[in-house]
């Protein structure tokens, strides 16, 4: 029998039903015994696992949560920020509370609700 490559394994594996593919998974593990169970890494535990998560958090989101007054100025600020297109981020604006940057660093998320502050709308980082 010809040794398989990964691509090749891989393209037999995309036709396979989620049922077969739990099957083959389940034959796997009795023939080589072993389980395909992912690692798991242990998490702090007590009281100060809260701060110590909170401590290392790098990704922010930037929600607004409000357009306030001045609304085009907003709008106009939101698309300088996204790549939305002028409907896109009027609808965004309409729609607050919602997400304006999603997973950004501190930096950049402090960044944009200042300018989104400048231009009269109340922002939430998260």
């Amino acid at each position: 029998m010809a040794k398989l490559s990964q691509e090749d394994l891989l393209a037999q594996f995309e036709e396979l039903t989620l049922i077969e593919l739990s099957e083959f998974v389940k034959a796997f593990e009795e023939k080589f015994d072993v389980t395909a169970a992912a690692a798991v890494a242990a998490a702090p535990v007590g009281p100060t696992a809260a701060a110590e998560v909170a401590e290392e958090q790098d990704e922010f989101d930037v929600i607004l949560t409000g357009a306030g007054e001045k609304k085009i100025q907003v709008i106009k600020v939101v698309r300088e920020l996204t790549s939305l297109g002028l409907k896109e981020a009027k609808d965004l604006v309409d729609g607050a509370p919602k997400p304006v940057l999603e997973k950004v660093a501190k930096e950049a998320a402090e960044k944009a609700a200042e300018s989104l502050k400048g231009a009269g709308a109340s922002v939430e980082v998260k």
